[in-house]
């Protein structure tokens, strides 16, 4: 019952406090708002205050004498509202931006951090949700939620005081039906908050589904899914729509709602004050239009309140949901010291198990040893674990037990940051983004200069390739690199990894879906980078696996045997010489 009646809290102080934070470095404009909200305030009971005693002063008793001077009181109070209303919500508007872009920037710092695991569980189109969309919203807490209702609030007490100062009898006929609506509007509240607990979780839902869609577009169409996927949709879609209806529902029935009581109490107010003034005389006609004037002033901000709690609760939802992703701890321990300028390149597994998922092991105690300059080549089934290794000697992933050293130095006590900058790989699934050549290989570092690069194109033979495309170097591959080739894009990849000077390399070796001439020029590029450094190639080709140091075989996570390829083919029934006869003999007959 206890969790239950937070979850109902109309509002989250917690979570505002924790947003308040961010406020920090524009209190100045913060507190200004303040003083607007209370000016604003003050102004809104001005207009019917002047209005009533113009008509009881001046024409009441027919008499011209001050009613020009309080048309000119009233023309200059409603300029100083205008200008006060202006800078409030320009301000107001200004804060929410400001506040998240410090917000979303924090969050997308976060994120660049988390763990190959976090995203392996994640939905990619959650996230964007988070970063875009649930940003949003949190700026409309302030440019549209809070600062309003508190100057709304502010407002209905002004007006409600001048209301008991001007007539405490007329008065009572407007705090009879006030209670109602109050009541009203708290239920209103509530059953909003959960309905856009809802909205928010089918829009990460819709998000999510048209990302991952848009994304794997060809494998729908190669495997004609497109009508199951929209049949897919279309439900998601539907309670996406059934979300936002029952908002609407809620709206429907609470606006008509106050709208009805704000109109019933003004002709109440209509029938017994016109009485009073006829037949009393304790009321004035100043009385009675000021009071007319009055209620859409003490009722429309309740009804205003409602509408932008609306938008405040929208924005608590999407703020609790940005910081549970900011809550979330998911980073590598980044608290090694040594920094590592350059590695020598010596590389020991010293008995590693490691699991992606808890007592499912993926790696079973593997040790083995590098030499430094050495090219090892990592052959297996798939699901072996060769993809693991590389995975964890950059520390994507934690291992369970045992060490991983590079020079006889725990990686764990070298800085993330050093390790991965001597350490490039170069990988199967060759991601490019939707930008320039150049930009792709250096990856806008500013110490990478076009010549260098130039230079290093040549060195591994891929310039030609480059210069002929349209503008070279400055081609925009767009989207994934969709405007190259595999083999293009895996030429990239290549130069991308060989500017960077790494001490340690890394290949995913893919040429099985390319064409003879780049599968070419990948074999040069790879002779090339490799030469005089360490390497590990998780090797596809049998002139790779032949060129290298040393082959270590694996299966199920275990390291099978080590040894030259002359060493391996030389054992009787041995699981590499079995490989070789199935898979890579008839690569070397063809």
């Amino acid at each position: 019952m206890k969790g239950n009646s937070k979850k109902e809290n109309i509002f989250d102080f917690k979570l505002f406090k924790r947003l308040f934070i961010y406020i920090k470095p524009y209190k100045g404009v913060f507190f200004g708002l303040l003083i607007l909200v209370i000016l604003l305030a003050a102004f809104s009971a001005a207009t019917p205050y002047i209005t009533k005693h113009a008509i009881d002063d001046s024409i009441a008793k027919h008499e011209a004498k001050d009613f020009l001077q309080y048309v000119l009181i009233m023309l200059g109070v409603l300029i100083m509202q205008t200008l006060f209303q202006l800078s409030f919500i320009f301000y107001a508007a200004w804060l929410g931006q400001n506040l998240v872009m410090d917000v979303r920037v924090k969050l997308f710092k976060h994120l660049l951090r988390f763990k190959m695991k976090y995203y392996d569980n994640s939905s990619v189109g959650v996230l964007i949700t988070r970063a875009v969309t649930d940003m949003q919203r949190i700026a409309d807490i302030f440019g549209e939620g809070l600062f309003m209702i508190f100057r709304d609030l502010l407002a209905m007490v002004v007006v409600f005081g001048c209301m008991v100062f001007i007539n405490w009898r007329l008065s009572l006929i407007v705090f009879v039906m006030l209670p109602l609506l109050l009541y009203a509007t708290r239920i209103f509240q509530k059953y909003m908050k959960k309905a856009f607990e809802e909205v928010r979780n089918e829009v990460s839902n819709l998000n999510s589904f048209v990302q991952e869609r848009l994304t794997g577009m060809k494998i729908l169409q190669l495997f004609t899914r497109e009508d199951i996927e929209y049949k897919k949709f279309k439900t998601i879609n539907e309670r996406h729509k059934k979300g936002w209806l029952k908002t609407v529902w809620y709206n429907s029935i609470f606006f008509p709602l106050a709208d009805l009581s704000a109109s019933i109490t003004i002709g109440m107010v209509a029938w017994y004050g016109g009485l009073n003034v006829v037949l009393e005389g304790t009321v004035s006609q100043g009385d009675l239009i000021a009071f007319i004037m009055f209620i859409p002033m003490l009722f429309r901000p309740l009804r205003q309140i409602a509408d932008k709690f609306n938008t405040l609760q929208m924005g608590m939802v999407a703020a609790n949901r940005v910081f549970k992703v900011l809550d979330t701890t998911s980073q590598i321990d980044d608290t090694g010291t040594y920094v590592a300028e350059h590695f020598k390149g010596a590389i020991a597994f010293k008995n590693v198990h490691f699991s992606y998922v808890k007592e499912e092991k993926v790696l079973k105690g593997i040790s083995f040893n590098v030499n430094a300059g050495e090219t090892v080549a990592i052959v297996g089934a798939t699901g072996a674990g060769k993809s693991t290794i590389i995975n964890l000697l950059n520390r994507f992933y934690e291992i369970n037990e045992g060490v991983i050293a590079i020079d006889d130095i725990n990686i764990k006590d070298v800085t993330l940051a050093s390790l991965r900058t001597q350490i490039a790989v170069v990988l199967q699934d060759v991601f490019l983004f939707a930008d320039t050549i150049l930009n792709n290989i250096t990856l806008n570092h500013p110490e990478i200069s076009e010549a260098e690069v130039q230079q290093a194109a040549k060195d591994i033979g891929v310039h030609e390739f480059i210069m002929s495309l349209p503008n070279g170097y400055h081609y925009n591959v767009k989207e994934r690199g969709v405007m190259l080739s595999s083999g293009q894009r895996q030429l990239i990849s290549f130069l991308r990894a060989y500017v960077t000077n790494p001490s340690i390399l890394i290949l995913d070796e893919a040429t099985s879906s390319v064409d003879s001439y780049s599968e070419q020029l990948i074999q040069n590029a790879t002779d090339k980078i490799t030469k005089g450094r360490t390497s590990i190639v998780i090797a596809h080709r049998l002139a790779t696996i032949k060129k290298a140091d040393k082959i270590i075989v694996m299966d199920s996570g275990e390291i099978v045997e080590q040894g030259t390829h002359v060493e391996l083919l030389k054992k009787e029934n041995g699981y590499y010489k079995n490989l070789y006869e199935v898979q890579f003999l008839k690569e070397e007959v063809a």
